[in-house]
């Protein structure tokens, strides 16, 4: 089954045909809103979905609209999206592919931060790459990671999940994990919290992408709802509640 990093980096490119006509929706009807299990960005079990939920939210809101929210496992999501069951897509990256078939409103303020933590008793300089071929690399499977980092072609030790690999880390089986900052803090302050002392984040990350809310470009509707979320976000951003939902929600960055 496709990972939700491999899926967000490697996003298979299908050809997507105008959806079937439907009944048309009043101009008031809440968006339907889809996301996937990827904590902290967006859960099911999240304060809101999370904080890239809650951004969404808060941003469409700021417009006059309002959205449900369902969550579903990303390759599913994306089918029923492009569909036409869901009027848009919490948390997604910018590629040249999905702009062919989606509209990126302005971004939601979240960067994904792909880098590396560590034991903090063996911190180690990372801008040299090549200065870590001596060292063990844990990484997940199937996760397609930072072009960056493939191209350095360290030695690497795989674990089932991100949850796995710092149990590794903590073990001294791997010298450095490869993870999103936001998926290591987050699982630090979960499932690790004994443990949140002995790992730290070792800056800079390796990869920083943005994470947006996209809507669809082969639907009439969607250049609506992409103004309207676009126009809600700078709303959010002039206030200053886009800075405090990050910093309520996205502590990590």
């Amino acid at each position: 089954m496709t990972t939700r990093r491999e899926s967000l980096f490697w996003l298979a490119a299908t050809a997507v045909t105008a959806p079937a006509a439907r009944p048309a929706r009043a101009d008031d009807a809440p968006l339907r809103m889809v996301a996937t299990e990827f904590p902290p960005y967006t859960g099911s079990a999240l304060p809101g979905g999370g904080v890239a939920c809650e951004i969404t939210r808060a941003a469409l809101r700021e417009a006059g609209r309002s959205m449900t929210l369902t969550f579903r496992p990303w390759a599913r999501a994306l089918l029923e999206f492009q569909r036409g069951d869901h009027d848009g897509v919490i948390g997604a990256w910018r590629s040249v592919e999905r702009e062919r078939t989606m509209l990126f409103p302005p971004p939601l303020g979240i960067l994904n931060q792909v880098g590396f933590m560590a034991r903090a008793d063996r911190r180690r300089r990372i801008d040299d790459l090549a200065a870590l071929r001596d060292l063990r690399i844990g990484v997940v499977h199937g996760y397609a990671n930072p072009p960056r980092f493939d191209a350095a072609n360290l030695p690497v030790e795989g674990a089932v999940d991100d949850l796995a690999n710092l149990r590794k880390l903590l073990a001294g089986r791997v010298d450095l994990a490869l993870i999103d900052k936001g998926v290591g803090t987050h699982l630090l302050e979960t499932q690790l919290r004994g443990f949140a002392g002995q790992l730290v984040w070792l800056p800079p990350a390796l990869s920083e992408v943005p994470l947006y809310t996209v809507f669809s470009k082969v639907r009439p509707e969607g250049e609506r709802f992409a103004a309207a979320l676009g126009r809600g976000i700078g709303d959010l951003q002039g206030s200053g509640r886009l800075a405090m939902l990050l910093q309520q929600g996205a502590r990590w960055q």
